[in-house]
């Protein structure tokens, strides 16, 4: 990992240095399309983030203080690790006391994941962190990025007009015109601009000419202050289930040297085959200790174990049903809740509760 000591660099705007009053945004490069830029002959390299206020102008008119902190090796999205997680949860909090906001730019494809698992790792946050990124590139034509970029400064810089507090003390993606909480955020598009959903919970903010929050669903400030937790556990897994699943494959993801936990994706409201060799699969696991979160394929599902009788087995091995929770939430909250060791009895009440905004009670 990097050394925390990180450079600042200083990016000129309305804002003067001195001015007190005016928000202090840090946004932090860790890699991704947003960081990518066409050379002259046309091909996508890495840009040097130092300039960004060259190839975002816009920038210079903000009346924020802002400041830009660049990881020395951009990360690919798709090679993000949960010790990159707990590194950028480090990076925040060396620099919490003396920014109002942060924004972190981000590749698309596990933003969701990375979200998700800093809303964990980041307990009592007061401050808004931001993540954002592009599916176009900066210096592209029609690209996204300059619009997704300053829209997640004016949000982590706002606040409420009458009692100056922050608005969005939340973990969040904001992408195209809609913010969403981190815990329910969800990719589901790669060639369109409106690439996230805000998924079985409403949007926290739209963009539009202004921006229209949405203060019944952001969570309210915290009383206490910033705790950022040091583990996360990597033994964990997903099952997706389908029709002519085998023992064998339910058998060899069950079996993965050094499981901890397993998200099961079933169907509907939370059901699973009742074949008995896939129910004693579950239940062997369960007897060597490893979790078992169960979580909807369908994307506004909610899992109601018992409701049908392929699901009340489950409910009767010990599968802890995972309410309306998405898929990267879950994976990201069995890490969070089974690093912190815990007794079975705990461990099991943190599954099965509200930590972050992830569930809906």
């Amino acid at each position: 990992m990097p050394d925390l000591d990180l450079p600042l660099l200083p990016l000129p705007t309305r804002a003067d240095a001195a001015d007190a009053t005016a928000p202090r945004l840090l946004i932090i490069y860790t890699g991704g399309t947003v960081g990518m830029a066409l050379s002259r002959a046309g091909d996508l390299v890495p840009m040097q983030f130092g300039r960004l206020d060259r190839k975002m102008p816009e920038l210079k008119r903000l009346p924020f203080r802002l400041e830009l902190l660049s990881l020395p090796e951009p990360i690919d999205s798709s090679n993000v690790t949960p010790a990159d997680w707990l590194f950028l949860a480090q990076l925040i909090e060396r620099h919490y006391a003396d920014f109002d906001g942060f924004v972190v730019l981000h590749g698309t494809d596990t933003m969701a994941y990375s979200a998700a698992a800093l809303s964990y790792i980041l307990e009592h946050l007061g401050k808004p962190v931001v993540f954002t990124g592009a599916q176009v590139p900066v210096g592209a034509n029609r690209s996204d990025a300059q619009r997704n970029l300053i829209t997640a400064l004016e949000i982590a810089a706002a606040r409420h007009p009458r009692a100056r507090t922050v608005r969005v003390p939340e973990v969040c993606v904001f992408f195209n015109d809609v913010l969403i909480r981190g815990t329910r955020a969800k990719k589901v598009e790669s060639q369109q601009f409106a690439a996230f959903k805000s998924e079985n919970y409403p949007p926290l903010a739209r963009a539009g000419i202004s921006l229209a929050f949405d203060d019944k669903s952001i969570r309210l400030l915290p009383g206490t202050r910033l705790k950022v937790h040091p583990n996360l556990e990597t033994g964990v897994a997903v099952l997706p289930l389908f029709p002519g699943i085998t023992e064998a494959v339910v058998s060899a993801v069950l079996h993965v040297p050094g499981l901890r936990g397993c998200v099961l994706e079933t169907y509907g409201s939370g059901n699973a085959p009742t074949a008995e060799w896939f129910l004693e699969c579950l239940a062997e696991a369960r007897r060597r200790g490893v979790w078992l979160l169960n979580v909807s394929q369908c994307e506004e599902g909610r899992v109601v174990q018992g409701k049908y009788e392929t699901s009340a087995r489950l409910a009767e091995i010990g599968i802890v049903g995972g309410d309306d929770i998405t898929t990267e939430a879950a994976v990201t909250k069995l890490m969070f809740v089974l690093g912190l060791g815990l007794s079975e009895a705990r461990t099991r009440e943190l599954l099965a509760t509200d930590l972050r905004g992830e569930i809906t009670l």
